[in-house]
């Protein structure tokens, strides 16, 4: 018996394949992942235990009822649309640009109606704005 070592290449494995495919398994299932929105959310809303402070005479005062119909200064405007919030601030503020807006609005407002409310004070250039709050009921 003549048993005679053969010179062979050293046996190696090539890892460029594998990591093809996991990244490709990885790349498939980032993608096919359902992310689902989490629509439970609970807020505790805190409430302003500030006390009231009084209002200059000029102010702008935006009231917004519970189906998102705006009134300035106690004048109902026709719509919601954004211009003719814009063109109601307009009139209502007579020359002066300076003048402190309090937003009233509904606990059951649409979100959108303030932040059409406080985007359409923004645009006409106005900067001093409130959000009117009540105070907390005690719990005597």
């Amino acid at each position: 018996m003549n048993f005679k070592r053969q010179n062979r290449e050293p046996v190696e494995v090539n890892l460029t394949p594998l990591i093809d495919i996991v990244f490709l398994l990885l790349i498939f299932f980032m993608v096919s992942t359902t992310f689902t929105k989490e629509n439970h959310l609970k807020l505790d809303l805190p409430e302003a235990s500030a006390e009231p402070v009084n209002q200059p005479d000029s102010v702008v005062e935006i009231i917004i009822n519970a189906q998102g119909d705006y009134s300035i200064n106690g004048q109902a405007l026709l719509n919601k649309q954004l211009e003719t919030l814009k063109r109601g601030l307009q009139k209502s503020l007579a020359g002066r640009d300076d003048a402190p807006v309090v937003i009233t609005a509904d606990a059951n407002t649409p979100h959108q109606a303030v932040v059409r409310a406080m985007d359409a004070a923004g645009q006409v250039g106005l900067v001093n704005l409130s959000i009117t709050t009540r105070q907390p009921r005690s719990s005597e």
